[in-house]
């Protein structure tokens, strides 16, 4: 997706709203930032301050290792979206 980037400030503002999605998504099977972007339909650097701030608060958690192609993968660490 191209075009104009958005404000960082109401990308993070959407977090919440993104939670449940994004989690519902990596329960399913570990997925990486730009294959969770892809899923959900947004520009990767968006999906990337959520799931970063996921990780942080403790709803996502890194897999160990990657599939080769230089991504982390994530996986739910069982915390709920609220």
């Amino acid at each position: 997706m191209s075009g104009p980037q958005r404000d960082p400030r109401e990308v993070i503002r959407e977090e919440p709203i993104m939670r449940r999605r994004i989690l519902e998504l990596v329960a399913q099977e570990p997925q990486s930032v730009p294959q969770i972007a892809t899923e959900i339909g947004v520009p990767t650097y968006e999906a990337v301050f959520w799931v970063m701030g996921m990780r942080r608060f403790g709803y996502l958690r890194e897999v160990k290792g990657s599939d080769g192609d230089g991504y982390f993968r994530y996986e739910p660490t069982g915390r709920q979206a609220s």
